[in-house]
């Protein structure tokens, strides 16, 4: 009979620890998913913003060696991603492929100038910092003008700042749900055991003692659940890569690295935070409020 109501006390818990894994995983999956999409889209305003073309058109008297020597100037700034020479030739070739025909039979000579395209880093495709390169560049003779989407930079910006500050405060209302939801779940387990805990008090046992395993258990329940829910983020982003490899440069190995570290701490520090906590309440309280919670 011992055996029996071991066997059933043993099973009880199993049943309790799974039970509560399961609705950590899932909560903790969506505080994941959450963290992907807010890092997501950070990637991705960086993506957009450094593919930006900043189009420097050079004098029709600057040679292809003294061109290549200003391209060269103006990789080693730190506003540049990257720069590309295009000259005269070269955009004549690329005009004739897209439009089929040859403007210089009409025009009689070469209608364009040689260029540079040049790509920005993200922290300068803005107007502000354009605009200051744009009068350093302007000043010297080699460079006839400078061409660039002043609206769409404009736009492109503006609606990185609305997306961003949508995605924050989803993140902090699911945050806070998230929170409410683990601490219900290790509230929930933890109110089974008050009576055990009245129990232990009664035969002298510290508060340390009696939290200890309490906390431990429900600190490797966080553990598991997070590790799960890793492995589930994981799978899916490698599923959403093979789908749409184009993703590589905003899906990147260090941002599922930073999601899953912030799962992983999330789960330990809300699990042993609420476990605490509501350990603490039964902790406070006498024989007869136990019967009326």
């Amino acid at each position: 009979m011992r055996k029996t109501q071991q066997k059933s006390s043993v099973l009880r818990a199993v049943m309790q620890s799974v039970t509560s894994c399961i609705s950590i995983t899932l909560v903790l999956l969506l505080l994941g998913m959450t963290a992907f999409f807010v890092l997501s889209a950070r990637n991705l305003s960086a993506y957009v913003r450094e593919n930006l073309t900043f189009s420097v058109i050079l004098s029709d008297d600057v040679n292809d060696t003294a061109a290549l020597q200003m391209k060269s100037a103006f990789e080693k700034e730190a506003y540049v991603k990257s720069a590309v020479y295009i000259s005269k030739e070269q955009a004549l070739k690329e005009t004739v492929e897209e439009l089929g025909t040859d403007p210089s039979d009409f025009i009689g000579e070469n209608p364009f100038s040689a260029s540079i395209e040049i790509k920005l880093n993200a922290a300068y495709a803005n107007s502000d910092s354009i605009s200051v390169i744009e009068n350093s560049l302007s000043q010297s003779n080699d460079i006839d003008e400078l061409v660039y989407q002043k609206d769409l930079i404009d736009m492109v910006n503006s609606n990185i700042s609305k997306i961003s500050l949508f995605l924050l405060c989803l993140a902090v209302i699911l945050s806070l749900i998230s929170l409410g939801l683990i601490n219900n779940t290790i509230r929930l387990s933890i109110y089974a055991k008050r009576f055990t805990i009245h129990t232990m008090k009664l035969v002298g046992a510290s508060w340390g003692f009696i939290r200890r395993p309490f906390v431990m258990r429900q600190v490797m329940v966080g553990v598991v659940s997070a590790v799960v829910s890793d492995a589930m983020l994981c799978g899916a982003a490698a599923m959403l890569l093979d789908y749409q490899p184009e993703l590589a440069g905003i899906v990147t190995p260090r941002l599922l690295a930073a999601v899953s570290l912030f799962v992983l701490l999330c789960g330990v520090i809300i699990t042993f935070l609420c476990s605490y906590f509501s350990i603490n309440r039964y902790l406070r309280m006498k024989a007869g409020d136990l019967y009326y919670i």
